[in-house]
């Protein structure tokens, strides 16, 4: 079929590039290259890109980049109407409504929106103002490519073909390239080329950039592969004359080549093993191509014979293929004058993968076996082993991995690693790209969702307290309902009340505005924290009530939740609030059959200035943290030299247990992450603990006159006293401010002297 007239075409567009564009296309595919020249070349007229390169002259390269690569005619479409001119502002139209789509079909549509979102989320990236997306962090980046890329292998294909064309095109015109956008290339499209096995253009990319970034070493290193060129040409034409003679007598069909090198790779491989220009003994290699694996092993036992190999520089990877699927022989021998180069040997199919990696493999799409080669045949398979490609490359990057310096076969996916048919990736299904979105922040952030992810479970994502006060959002610039349902490439802001909480339609999954179920756990956590702090209220008034009702207004509520069997005081409102508690167990605990004991001593005193409880300086030092509210716990009340714990209590910094207070012990058994390390510092010699000392005894006329006077006389300052007498045993709990653990001391031997008085500790 003729190609239609173009009157005013240009030349990129001409016979010969009809020719290149076609090459290995039937005649629908032909067709479909000629209606979109037709329909993109009035469209073309004028235009220029950015870097000033003419539109259309970008389109017929990166087509001819393509047809090399062997893709398909859709692909070869839909690359020259994605250089057509367009407002990357815009969201890409409903299929429905696209004239690409219209014209092409959805196939085409698809590819070209693909790209052109590709694009787009690079002028988000460059206008972003974050702090985070302006570090240039690559794991940002590479999932920023993920985004797009994951839904077609192909708009992958066309991404890294208009990067080479703009990089040719600087190169052929001498227009300056800016610095940016060589090192992005260097940093994400050569990795990405390198990972997919393209090394065609992985080679030329990193070639070209590397001229832009590094000019003088550039030309250094291409001034001294020039010096040495004339003999080196000389060499290897005389190997392969010597090489092809002896393998035609064999009777072995063979095509023997000089295997290019490239200035980068040079470079590269210098910088890394620091080696200078001299020590590279690679700079000439031979690469020889069989039609069959026996006839690889046959070459490398002749080249063998015709130099010395160097045992250390010999890999066998066809019997042991590299986890990227390369198989290739390669040895290093030296020349008669004891000078090393290296061969590379195998066959054409293995040369084919080698050349152009996965690309290779998308041209041929018919399933069952052919020629012992089982090919993928459904969309599934095809996306499921991209896929691993591209989480492979993203995890090696993460860890550090450099990408090889010079041969394709050193990439190491990470997916492969555990051997055939053993990838984690493998076992997924349906495929990953139907079970995570990608969008981003207005600072071209990257998040990861699960999909049907809505606003609100972007919003929970980004932060809690953002997420309960999410009341409305922007999608692309557009405000939409919460229930929205995001989709990967889209820029999502969040509009949100300066207070508030969630709503519990949240909660209601036939609503649809969670589909996380992290978001849903967030929001359940709100109004179960909100209920429970309703419940504290309502028990807490319903205990203060009782304790009214029996005249005990002034217990210490701590040490009653205690006392009946609960480690808080809070847990007992709880439970009084829900009914799973009697009220009528607190007037147990202060039943008294026996003769009541005065209630209030004479040492009966405020708290004293000194007072680590009152003046807040207790001395504890919180390890590995700087100033940090702390305060004793009352249920055991610390005091220097006990050994002791910290407890983050929301609200109200860190409690100071002592180590074996079943109070603390727990607190730390249901929240261990809250536990944290503490120790006594330096505390002035006025500073006062207060502790509880419990004591039991007969009771008897005038014990606790007897007991206050052992306080006085040790100068000791008793703020609180508790007292309970049944059947003629006293048990009284004083609250004694003491120094230490030496006072404290004095305090129990004195008071176990005191008549009547069976035991005195430390509570």
């Amino acid at each position: 079929m003729s190609a239609p007239p173009v009157p005013d075409a240009p030349s990129p567009f001409d016979a010969s590039w009809r020719q290149e564009a076609g090459a290995g296309l039937d005649a629908d595919g032909l067709a479909l290259i000629d209606q979109a020249v037709a329909w993109s070349v009035p469209r073309f007229e004028g235009q220029q890109a950015l870097t000033g390169e003419p539109l259309a002259s970008h389109g017929a390269g990166v087509v001819r980049i393509l047809a090399g690569l062997h893709t398909d005619a859709a692909t070869r479409a839909a690359a020259l109407l994605a250089a057509l001119p367009t407002d990357l502002t815009v969201p890409a139209p409903a299929l429905r409504n696209d004239p690409v789509a219209t014209a092409f079909g959805a196939e085409v549509a698809r590819l070209v929106q693909g790209t052109r979102a590709l694009l787009r989320l690079g002028v988000v990236a460059r206008q972003a103002s974050d702090a985070v997306a302006e570090t240039g962090s690559q794991k940002e980046m590479q999932r920023k490519m993920l985004l797009a890329m994951a839904a077609d292998l192909r708009i992958v294909l066309m991404r890294l073909a208009s990067r080479l064309r703009t990089l040719r095109w600087h190169a052929e015109s001498k227009t300056p390239c800016s610095t940016d956008f060589a090192r992005e290339t260097l940093d994400l499209y050569a990795p990405l080329a390198n990972r997919l096995g393209i090394w065609q253009i992985k080679w030329e990319m990193e070639d070209l950039a590397f001229r832009f970034l590094e000019p003088d070493r550039y030309k250094q290193i291409a001034r001294l592969l020039e010096e040495k060129r004339v003999e080196r040409e000389a060499f290897i034409a005389g190997a392969i004359e010597r090489l092809q003679t002896a393998l035609a007598k064999h009777g072995i069909d063979a095509e023997v080549s000089g295997r290019p090198k490239h200035i980068y790779s040079i470079w590269n491989k210098m910088r890394v093993k620091r080696l200078d220009f001299s020590q590279m003994y690679d700079l000439r290699a031979l690469r020889i191509i069989v039609d069959d694996v026996r006839a690889c092993y046959t070459a490398l036992g002749m080249v063998h014979e015709m130099w010395t190999p160097l045992s250390d520089e010999f890999d066998d990877y066809i019997s042991r293929p590299k986890p990227n699927g390369y198989r290739s022989l390669h040895t290093v021998v030296a020349d008669d004058d004891g000078r090393p180069f290296e061969v590379q040997i195998r066959t054409r199919e293995m040369h084919q993968f080698a050349e152009y990696g996965m690309a290779a493999h998308w041209r041929y799409k018919e399933a069952g076996a052919k020629g012992g080669q089982v090919a993928a045949s459904s969309e599934y398979d095809r996306q499921l082993a991209w896929m691993r490609q591209l989480l492979a490359w993203n995890s090696d990057v993460e860890a550090g991995d450099a990408p090889a310096a010079d041969t394709p076969e050193t990439a190491r996916p990470a997916a492969a690693r555990s051997g055939p048919g053993k990838s984690r990736h493998a076992a997924a299904a349906p495929a990953p790209t139907d079970e995570r979105i990608y969008v981003l922040t207005p600072q071209a952030r990257v998040i990861e969702l699960p999909a049907g992810a809505t606003p609100v479970d972007f919003a929970y994502h980004l932060h809690t307290d953002l997420g309960h006060r999410c009341r409305g959002a922007r999608v692309d610039g557009q405000m939409v309902p919460l229930q929205t349902r995001l989709a990967t490439g889209q820029t999502v802001e969040i509009i949100s009340a300066k207070s508030g909480g969630p709503s519990r339609d949240w909660l209601n999954p036939q609503l649809g505005f969670l589909a996380s179920p992290r978001a849903r756990a967030k929001v359940r956590m709100w109004f179960n924290a909100i209920e429970l702090q309703q419940r504290i209220t309502q028990g807490q008034a319903l205990v203060e009530k009782e304790l009214q009702r029996l005249g005990k207004t002034a217990v210490n509520l701590e040490q009653l939740a205690q006392n009946l069997g609960f480690a808080r005081a809070d847990d007992l409102y709880v439970a009084a609030a829900k009914e799973e508690f009697s009220l009528r167990q607190i007037d147990a605990v202060f039943q008294q059959p026996g003769p009541a004991v005065e209630p209030q001593p004479a040492a009966l005193r405020h708290a004293s200035a000194g007072s680590a409880e009152k003046s807040g300086k207790s001395g504890v030092l919180v390890v590995g943290v700087g100033s940090l509210l702390t305060q004793l716990a009352r249920c055991c009340r610390p005091a220097p030299p006990d050994a002791i714990a910290g407890f983050v209590t929301p609200g109200r910094g860190v409690s100071i247990h002592r180590s074996d207070c079943h109070s603390y012990l727990a607190l730390a058994a249901r929240e261990p992450e809250r536990v944290i390390e503490v120790a006594w510092g330096e505390t002035p010699a006025d500073t006062f603990y207060p502790v509880d000392i419990s004591v039991r005894a007969h009771d008897r006329s005038g014990l606790l006159r007897d007991l206050s006077e052992v306080f006085a006389r040790l100068r000791l300052n008793v703020v609180g006293v508790n007292t309970q007498s049944r059947q003629s045993l006293a048990h009284m709990v004083f609250t004694v401010e003491v120094r230490g653990g030496e006072s404290l001391a004095r305090a129990l031997d004195a008071l176990a002297e005191v008549p009547g008085v069976s035991s005195a500790a430390r509570r």
